[in-house]
């Protein structure tokens, strides 16, 4: 467990460290749920390929601790607590632990994001607004509202999407996709007939696992790329 320092406050960060025990940092940025099973798993396959990776807790400020069962019920509640996060301050945060992990003896300096849902939106504002060396992003619903922050961003940048995701509109995607094609280091991912948070897998609702696979696959052939372990 590490704890994160901002001008309000502080936060808890547990962190993952690769079996050599050192390697580049990854921020690892929570689905609306919190730091669930689906989110400690992919901590542990990102530490698996050599990764140190730090988890902030988003929502300290509004419900420490908080994580959300995968039904109906929990993405209801989940919603409501992540309608009242402040995005600049979560931003902030996500900058924080990318100073903090960098600032660490186990890494070499070099960070980036990596975001689900939620946590996508904050990679894709966290690389416009901060310079992390690399961002993934998986179906940020606010990403295609943003485009305009596309041209901030000067790490390498990969998106992945669903073409069936009810919470984000595919019309806006394709902007995006337009956009992604005009910017050096930047690739985009659209999975026809994935729907939403495709890639959690201990959600029944939303885990489609032949999209999921096929995303984790670009995913890790991208990182082991431009940001290799």
């Amino acid at each position: 467990m590490t704890k994160v320092t901002v001008a309000d406050g502080s936060f808890d960060a547990p962190l993952w460290l690769p079996g050599s025990g050192s390697g580049p940092g990854l921020v690892l940025i929570q689905e609306i749920f919190g730091l669930d099973d689906y989110l400690k798993s992919v901590a542990a396959d990102l530490a698996a390929l050599g990764y140190v990776v730090a988890v902030p807790e988003l929502f300290w400020r509004l419900e420490p601790g908080w994580s959300a069962t995968h039904d109906e019920a929990g993405v209801s509640a989940s919603m409501a607590v992540a309608g009242r996060l402040d995005p600049a301050r979560a931003v902030t945060d996500v900058l924080a632990t990318l100073a903090m992990l960098r600032s660490l003896p186990e890494t070499d300096g070099r960070a980036g994001v990596f975001g689900f849902c939620l946590g996508g939106s904050m990679a894709y504002a966290a690389a416009a607004e901060g310079d992390p060396d690399v961002a993934v992003s998986y179906y940020g619903s606010q990403v295609p509202g943003q485009i305009s922050l596309l041209d901030k961003i000067t790490c390498p940048i990969q998106f992945q999407f669903g073409g069936a995701d009810p919470y984000i509109p595919a019309e806006g995607v394709r902007l995006l996709e337009a956009a992604v094609t005009g910017h050096d280091g930047a690739e985009i991912h659209i999975h026809e007939g994935a729907g939403h948070a495709f890639h959690n897998h201990v959600a029944p609702m939303f885990h489609q696992p032949e999209p999921a696979a096929a995303a984790w696959a670009l995913t890790l052939e991208f990182l082991g790329r431009v940001f290799p372990a």
